[in-house]
């Protein structure tokens, strides 16, 4: 393979590259947010039937929840009674979200979101509606995984702080965007480096649905040359963009330490 031949590749795989780009920083921009409202929803405390609890069982199931009693040693039918009442529907419904995205593979859900309006609706598939299909499928499942670590980053906050941002008169707003969030972000920078970097491999599975990113483009053009050298130069590619992102994310993280 001449020089020219391999620059001509190098270039039709830095197209794919600024595609792959897209989707990442698009991912990032709608998933961050996106998780943050899930967690919420993962650790709503909202029971709708509540109010309707008697007293007595209240009493018993905090009794329950107490370092002297168990929820196991309760009758069945206090058990029974206090899951009925106590029942948080959104939590329940976004434990299955969270669970079905977490479960199935990215490869799949691109093709139910990509296929999906056209088996169930009847709308026809246009080229055009290829990157948006891959920017919902990867948003929403990147949401479920940026969700519970952000849960984790909240639940290791020590109950002491929220019991004296209480006493200082602030109130639940004021305490987590003051007190938790700062806090959890720092926390939580190593786990979303890591999906962060995941994610910038996980481009490639665009081509499932035929988008051209650089993967796509990559086996392409490797597939009409009979030869391997555009997935290897589509290695390099990848191993670059995941050192800048590795570097970047470290940067912040090192930011954060404050303390140290």
């Amino acid at each position: 393979m001449d020089a020219q031949t391999l620059m001509n590749i190098t270039q039709q795989l830095a197209v794919g590259l600024l595609d792959s780009c897209k989707i990442f920083f698009l991912t990032l921009l709608f998933s961050m947010p996106l998780g943050l409202l899930v967690t919420f929803g993962r650790m709503s405390k909202w029971a709708p039937l509540k109010f309707l609890a008697p007293k007595n069982l209240v009493e018993k199931l905090k009794l329950a929840q107490s370092a002297e009693g168990k929820a196991e040693n309760l009758p069945l039918g206090t058990r029974f009674a206090g899951g009925l009442f106590f029942f948080k529907p959104i939590q329940w419904i976004i434990k299955v979200f969270i669970a079905i995205l977490r479960g199935t593979p990215l490869m799949l859900q691109l093709f139910a979101v990509y296929y999906g309006p056209y088996y169930l609706f009847g709308i026809p598939i246009t080229n055009e509606y290829r990157f948006t299909a891959v920017i919902i499928a990867f948003s929403i499942n990147y949401a479920a995984y940026f969700a519970e670590i952000y849960r984790a980053g909240i639940e290791s906050i020590p109950v002491g702080q929220y019991e004296a941002a209480t006493v200082l008169g602030y109130n639940k707003v004021q305490t987590f965007l003051r007190i938790i969030f700062p806090q959890m972000c720092k926390r939580i920078m190593p786990p979303v480096t890591n999906e962060t970097i995941t994610l910038v491999k996980d481009t490639s599975f665009a081509f499932v649905i035929s988008y051209p990113e650089m993967f796509t483009i990559a086996k392409q053009i490797s597939a009409a040359k009979t030869t391997i050298m555009p997935l290897i130069i589509a290695g390099v590619f990848y191993f670059i963009f995941n050192g800048v992102v590795a570097f970047v994310m470290d940067k912040i993280e090192k930011k954060m330490n404050y303390y140290r």
